[in-house]
């Protein structure tokens, strides 16, 4: 399967923004730890749990809200809130698997607070930084 070229910039400029958003919610909240000392080793971890963030997202958040589209109504949207933060536990969850030294500790206000922070982030910068797909 041949990529075009903006796709896979695009892809891997939304990869960066979401490692640069995990990296500021490793900074502002206490609950998210990235446990190790080395720059390399911190930007592959963050590269890599951005990448899992995003497989989780985008394989579970549609079915999630397919499932519970009628806690959304009820919710008027507010169950989103928790949704982001078990699906941001489950990628602590599966780095914590695949020995990646990041960890949210906890779910209130860990999880549900770094799911937030990671979102708005990743949204500012994406507002800021072209990803190449307007061409």
């Amino acid at each position: 399967m041949i990529v075009a070229p903006s796709l896979a910039m695009g892809i891997l400029i939304r990869l960066v923004i979401t490692a640069v958003s995990l990296w500021i919610s490793t900074l502002v909240i206490s609950g998210i730890e990235l446990n190790t000392d080395s720059l390399s080793k911190k930007i592959i971890t963050l590269l890599v749990v951005a990448a899992i963030f995003g497989i989780v997202n985008a394989v579970l958040r549609p079915i999630i809200k397919v499932v519970g589209c009628g806690l959304y109504v009820l919710t008027l949207g507010l169950i989103a809130l928790i949704v982001n933060g078990l699906l941001f536990m489950l990628t602590s969850w599966i780095a914590g698997k695949l020995d990646l030294p990041f960890h949210v500790d906890g779910f209130w206000p860990s999880a549900v607070l770094g799911a937030l922070l990671v979102g708005v982030v990743s949204w500012l910068l994406n507002m800021v930084v072209p990803d190449g797909s307007d061409d």
